[in-house]
């Protein structure tokens, strides 16, 4: 399974039929604009740094 950038989330598609759609957060479908903030900020856990890093790597993206 491919790892996650953040939770999945239920959208609510038709009120009257109640229909939802899921979204799932992927890292290969993160920008790395979005991946680059998450990494620099000091909120991010390290595991999360880890995997985000794996991910820059992968594109080689430099992270300086």
């Amino acid at each position: 399974m491919p790892i996650k950038f953040k939770e999945s989330v239920k959208v609510l598609v038709d009120r009257q039929s109640k229909k939802f759609k899921t979204v799932n957060y992927y890292m290969h479908t993160t920008s790395t604009d979005t991946l680059l903030e998450a990494f620099g900020r000091d909120q991010t856990k390290p595991k999360h740094k880890q995997k985000i890093k794996n991910e820059l790597v992968r594109r080689k993206v430099s992270m300086l």
